[in-house]
């Protein structure tokens, strides 16, 4: 942006390193990251359970379908600064003469002449958390059809979603023109993701930084979402864990009736809706204790890498699967808080 000081900014790479560009500010003119005072400073002891959704917001649910399904990549995102949902469309024009010129090595492109690729940026207000929340913004690329083929459709290439779902204690210390979208979702090839985000960067004055999941997070989705309901027939809860110091990588895969699962949990969990750390290391070190019961193995000295459940599934580096739609905005706020503990 004008005016911004000399600086560095970091952009992502292929495979989620973090590489410098030059001549960039970065948060030059914004507040210091540290608002540990708040919710996402220090290590919850408490959070609330995804409630279950009211049925008038059925027809919201539609437009997020999108997301189901799929594998999406997780990024941390610092506020973007004079970044303004009325400009969305010069936006996409300008991201789609970037991804031109990027594509040929650097040759300037006019803004506005067709491309082969279609970027379209638009306002998503229903991945919200509360009224303080900044509307999510979906990005999508689109790849135009030749034109010896002009009955074939738009074929959808790459997406990506900014988001805050429920990241109040962030935006209500965010001066007037920064808004914040710490969470970062992509799914598509990552040469279209670090592009779209250098072009961001460069523009909005922020940072991106790949998102991992910590064995301790994980420890708490599996808890949080086998405590969820679910109107259809529920998958088995299943917990990956890697065996450290082998010559080879070793992975143990742990399955759990969905039934079996639940019953467990009802007989931890103390207050309804609510989960404790207490409560998580209890749920965790009663399906430890059982494994090793049967297979005489310290699940403990072993790390947790992935956790799937009917409600969705993460992995340590950062890759997620939504796959019941009702409870997408409560999965979202976690990830919220994660992306937002990181960008402190």
């Amino acid at each position: 942006p004008a005016g911004a000081a000399p600086g560095r900014v970091f952009a992502m790479s292929a495979d989620g390193a973090v590489r410098t560009l030059p001549s960039i500010g970065r948060l030059s003119r914004g507040p210091p990251l540290g608002w540990a005072h708040g919710r996402f400073g220090r290590s919850p002891s408490t959070r609330l359970l995804p409630p279950a959704p009211r049925s008038q917001e059925k027809a919201d649910l539609q437009r997020t379908v999108f997301l189901l399904r799929k594998q999406w990549t997780l990024y941390s995102v610092t506020p973007l600064y004079r970044f303004s949902d009325a400009h969305l469309r010069d936006y996409s024009r300008l991201l789609s003469a970037f991804i031109a010129a990027e594509k040929q090595k650097g040759l300037a492109v006019e803004v506005g002449v067709e491309l082969d690729v279609r970027v379209a940026i638009s306002s998503l207000p229903e991945l919200k958390g509360s009224n303080q929340d900044q509307a999510a913004v979906l990005v999508q690329l689109s790849l135009r059809p030749s034109a010896f083929s002009k009955n074939s459709e738009e074929k959808l290439i790459w997406s990506g979603c900014f988001c805050s779902v429920s990241g109040d204690d962030l935006s209500e210390n965010m001066p007037e023109d920064f808004t914040c979208l710490p969470l970062f979702l992509a799914n598509g090839a990552e040469t279209y993701t670090s592009i779209v985000g250098s072009w961001f960067q460069k523009t909005f004055d922020c940072c991106f930084r790949r998102l991992a999941i910590s064995p301790f997070n994980l420890s708490w989705m599996a808890a949080m979402w086998t405590g969820c309901k679910v109107d259809k027939t529920a998958s088995a809860v299943e917990l990956v864990f890697s065996v450290p110091c082998l010559p080879q990588p070793l992975d143990i895969s742990y399955a759990i009736h969905p039934e079996d699962a639940k019953a467990l949990w009802d007989t931890v969990q103390k207050t309804p809706g609510e989960v404790t750390q207490e409560e998580v290391d209890v749920f965790m070190g009663c399906l430890y204790s059982h494994f090793h019961r049967h297979f005489k193995i310290h699940l403990s000295a072993t790390k947790l890498v992935k956790v799937s459940t009917a409600i969705a599934s993460a992995q340590c580096d950062g890759i997620i699967k939504f796959l019941q739609s009702q409870y997408l905005t409560g999965v979202l706020m976690l990830l919220t808080e994660l992306a937002i503990s990181q960008i402190q």
